[in-house]
């Protein structure tokens, strides 16, 4: 919940001309619901694409202040956020409310960006894995395996978010390869092709030695990305 439309035009103004429109990397943007189509009309005919930070479950109807998925394909959203920690614990949403919500997102066309995460007390009682797996398999459990295929997958451990910690590169990678292997249990050419990220206080200085890992295939950038330098730092590490 950042940004005006000066400082949103000054963040973009400064990111678009340092991106290489050859690069192998995706570069998605997600501002807040009242930004969303200053941000379509900025980043038009640029390789940014643009996603959404949350959705509803319903498609339509009387749900005062939500959004739907086709209104946020109707503004020009290609993905959404789906489970991320902060709507997980400050606002209550369930595994099953973020399993619905995955749903409801690929229903409308959009390319659903699933969190998943720890907190410090889950991970200092030897129970991420156990968290984790717990998350996805709600997913999984509710629209099958091959949903991934259409589907991004994020790792925030929530420790490391907004507090200056970051997962080492080998933690990360750990949880990334946990996560893969679940999935290729299931199946294997989805846990191939499916983009993992990371997305735990990622910022320009770590995001190379973190992406380096083979089963970290991008970032889910908070902070930093609210700084146009550090962001073109990490899109380029990406890219």
């Amino acid at each position: 919940m950042n940004g005006t439309r000066d400082s949103i035009r000054a963040l973009l103004g400064g990111l678009l001309p340092n991106l290489d429109a050859n690069a192998s990397g995706e570069v998605i943007v997600f501002p807040a619901f009242v930004h969303i189509e200053l941000v379509a009309g900025l980043i038009a005919g640029s390789p940014v694409r643009l996603g959404a930070q949350n959705l509803a479950v319903h498609e339509k109807g009387a749900h005062t202040g939500e959004i739907s998925g086709p209104m946020l394909v109707d503004m020009g959203c290609h993905y959404v956020l789906v489970g991320h920690s902060e709507r997980r614990a400050m606002y209550g949403e369930t595994d099953e409310v973020v399993a619905a919500k995955f749903s409801a997102a690929q229903q409308a066309g959009l390319t659903p960006v699933l969190c998943v995460g720890e907190t410090l007390e889950e991970r200092e009682a030897d129970q991420t894995e156990a968290v984790i797996a717990r998350q996805l398999d709600a997913v999984i459990n509710a629209s099958g395996i091959d949903a991934l295929g259409n589907a991004v997958l994020a790792y925030e451990p929530v420790w490391a978010i907004g507090t200056g910690k970051t997962a080492t590169p080998d933690q990360a990678q750990a949880v990334h390869a946990f996560l893969r292997e679940r999935i290729a249990a299931k199946n294997a050419n989805i846990a191939g092709s499916l983009r993992i990220l990371y997305g735990g206080s990622v910022n320009g200085k770590n995001a190379a030695d973190l992406l380096a890992n083979a089963d970290v295939d991008g970032g889910l950038v908070g902070g930093a990305s609210l700084d146009a330098e550090a962001f073109s730092q990490i899109c380029t590490a990406a890219g």
